[in-house]
C-alpha cells in the first residue's frame, strides 16, 4: 500500500483528501500545521502529527520517518503568520525566506517544494484525487443571476484571473463592474468583508484561479466559510472558473446560498 503524506492547513479540504486517498488505497500521513486545522483531520488519516509550519526540519524529519517520499499541501496557511511572529521560524525556514527573491505567495511555495525535493519529497498536484470537487459550468444554486450580476461575474472572473497574473490574490469583490475590493495578504474573508461593506448590498464574489497556476499549490477554494462571510458583508452572487476552483462541502454551501437568496455560478 502506497503511503501519502498530507500538508495540512486550515479548511475542509484536507480532510476532503485524506478520505479519498484512503479509499483509493494509499495510507495517509497527515501533518497539521496551524492549531485551526479541521479536528477530524486526525481520524480521517491513518497517521497524524502536530508540527508549526515554520519548523520545516521537523516537518521533513517526521515525513522521512515515516516513510513518506510524495505529499500534497492542502488548507489555507496565510503567509502573514511567518512575517508577524505569530509562529515560530526555525533556522531552515530563516535560511529559506533569506535566499528568496521576494516574498509573494508563489514564490514562497516554489520554495518550500525545493526544500522538500531537496530531502527526495515530491510535491503532488493538489487536485489529483479531488478533481471532482471543481464544479463544470452551471448554475449551482436555485436562484440565477440577474443580467447585471452577470455582467459583473464575467467583470469580475478578468479581474480576478488578472491579479492572480501579478501572484497578488485570488479573489476580487465587484458592484456595477468596478473593483471595491482584492484579496492580498489577508485572505479571502477580510477581502469579502471589506467589499461587501463598501458596495452595501449586491455585490459580486469572484474566484479564479491563476493564470499560471501551479497545482502543486494555492489551488483556490471555496467553502462554507466563503459564504458565512458573503452573508456577513450582504453580497449578493459568487462566481467562480469553473473546472478550477475548488468547491469544499458542496450541500452545505449551497444550502448557506439558498437560504440566503445568493445566486452562485461556475463560469
Amino acid at each position: 500500500m502506497k503511503t501519502i503524506g498530507l500538508l495540512a492547513g486550515v479548511g475542509r479540504l484536507s480532510v476532503e483528501f485524506a478520505r479519498a486517498a484512503r479509499g483509493m488505497g494509499f495510507t495517509v500521513v497527515a501533518v497539521a500545521l496551524l492549531p485551526g486545522v479541521d479536528r477530524d483531520l486526525a481520524s480521517a488519516a491513518d497517521r497524524y502529527h502536530e508540527i508549526s509550519v515554520g519548523q520545516l526540519a521537523a516537518i521533513i524529519a517526521a515525513l522521512k520517518a515515516e516513510g513518506v517520499s510524495e505529499v500534497t499541501m492542502l488548507g489555507k496557511v496565510t503567509k502573514e503568520l511567518m512575517f508577524t511572529g505569530q509562529v515560530q521560524l526555525d533556522d531552515r525556514v530563516k535560511r529559506l525566506l533569506a535566499g528568496l527573491k521576494d516574498h509573494s505567495d508563489d514564490t514562497i511555495m516554489l520554495g518550500f517544494v525545493r526544500e522538500l525535493a531537496a530531502e527526495g519529497i515530491g510535491v503532488l498536484d493538489q487536485t489529483a484525487l479531488i478533481r471532482a470537487l471543481m464544479p463544470a459550468p452551471g448554475v449551482l444554486s436555485q436562484r440565477k443571476p440577474t443580467a447585471a450580476e452577470q455582467a459583473d461575474m464575467e467583470f469580475g472572473l478578468k479581474m480576478a484571473r488578472e491579479i492572480g497574473r501579478l501572484d497578488i490574490g485570488q479573489t476580487v469583490v465587484v458592484k456595477n463592474q468596478a473593483v471595491l475590493a482584492v484579496e492580498a495578504i489577508e485572505g479571502t474573508d477580510a477581502c469579502i468583508r471589506r467589499g461587501g461593506a463598501l458596495g452595501r448590498g449586491g455585490a459580486v464574489v469572484a474566484k479564479a484561479a491563476k493564470p499560471q497556476q501551479d497545482q502543486r499549490f494555492d489551488v483556490p477554494g471555496i467553502g462554507p466559510d466563503t459564504l458565512r462571510s458573503m452573508i456577513e458583508a450582504g453580497v449578493a452572487a459568487l462566481v467562480m472558473e469553473a473546472g478550477k476552483v475548488l468547491l469544499v462541502n458542496k450541500e452545505e454551501v449551497l444550502a448557506l446560498a439558498d437560504q440566503h437568496s445568493i445566486t452562485v455560478v461556475a463560469m
